[in-house]
């Protein structure tokens, strides 16, 4: 059975940090050139208690006023921000939004490539004839993750939360979700990476000594770890690939995609990653200006921002791509 992306919607912490606000903690000439080369102006943090759990029921109660609430039969929520260690956060935002009981619901954890993901599992549950409607929502709060001191990652991400109404396709209809092509490589894990606080390295006194990088930021093993040359040496080749391989699991070429929708890191980032596999620039969805990386978000972020400015239409193709921690990366063909 096919399925389609019938609805989106997003939620942001109305908290607006800019770049002139940072320049009162870093080197405002170090802030004019990563937002030279980032792209990113501005970003929205969560403050006075919020958590990606909230910001998820914020995006998902919006979503559910305009679409019911009636078949949906799994609430999926894609976070590495949950609220408690157990349980899981999908369970407490079925009570939250007053779903029936008749329903899966679960968490799972990955960060950049986790909408693409959460879609493959939306799509196969319907596809199993599991499903009539699957609710997934996506939601990160890594600004608590990030040494105050940190520029290299205080300047680059952004919290936001996401939901997305998957349901079952009429065939007729035309609109449809897939092929997918997933890819998993744990080699990367130590690259990107938040080293204390779980149960292999428990927080510590001295899991929080900080100590200052090669490019003057300061972080301490209980804060997110990035190592930005490696990473980009992943994307650079690994999203090329993976578009190259959906794009023949679809049938399709470049001319045929209307959109390219990449996971929204920077601006660098995205227009290497165009170039390398010949994206052309006015086909490119970028949106990280202000708000900028807002992981497992970052996609539906984009799609809702231009489905609104009337760019993205009903029956143009799609080709999302998400990559990142883990290493996890992948790329589907969406018929919207």
């Amino acid at each position: 059975m096919p399925s389609r992306i019938a609805d989106i919607e997003v939620y942001l912490p109305p908290q607006v940090v800019t770049n002139a606000d940072l320049c009162g903690v870093f080197d405002p000439a170090l802030v004019a050139r990563v937002e030279e080369t980032t792209g990113i102006v501005a970003r929205r943090i969560c403050t006075d208690g919020m958590t990606a759990l909230d910001m998820a029921e914020q995006a998902a109660r919006r979503l559910l006023e305009r679409s019911g609430s009636a078949g949906i039969q799994y609430l999926i929520f894609c976070t590495q921000s949950p609220d408690h260690v157990l349980p899981t956060g999908a369970c407490i935002l079925q009570a939250r939004l007053g779903l029936a009981e008749q329903i899966g619901a679960f968490d799972f954890n990955l960060g950049c490539s986790g909408y693409v993901f959460g879609l493959d599992l939306a799509d196969a549950l319907i596809a199993a004839g599991r499903a009539e409607r699957v609710l997934l929502l996506t939601g990160d709060t890594y600004s608590r993750f990030i040494n105050p001191r940190d520029h290299a990652n205080r300047l680059v991400f952004g919290d936001g939360a996401a939901a997305t109404l998957v349901e079952r396709a009429d065939a007729a209809a035309g609109s449809s979700l897939g092929p997918f092509v997933l890819r998993t490589d744990g080699r990367g894990a130590n690259n990107l990476i938040v080293p204390a606080g779980g149960a292999r390295l428990p927080r510590s006194a001295e899991t929080a000594v900080e100590t200052v990088d090669a490019g003057g930021s300061v972080r301490s093993l209980d804060n997110l770890h990035m190592d930005g040359r490696e990473i980009f040496l992943f994307a650079a080749t690994a999203v090329q690939a993976v578009i190259g391989e959906a794009l023949e699991a679809a049938g399709a070429s470049l001319d045929d995609i209307d959109w390219f929708v990449p996971h929204q890191s920077n601006r660098f980032m995205l227009r290497h990653l165009a170039a390398r596999a010949a994206i052309p620039q006015d086909r490119l969805v970028e949106h990280y200006a202000e708000v900028g990386n807002t992981v497992s978000t970052s996609i539906p972020l984009a799609l809702k921002a231009h489905i609104e400015a009337g760019r993205i239409r009903r029956g143009q193709r799609l080709l999302l791509v998400g990559y990142g921690v883990g290493y996890s990366w992948g790329a589907c063909h969406v018929v919207f």
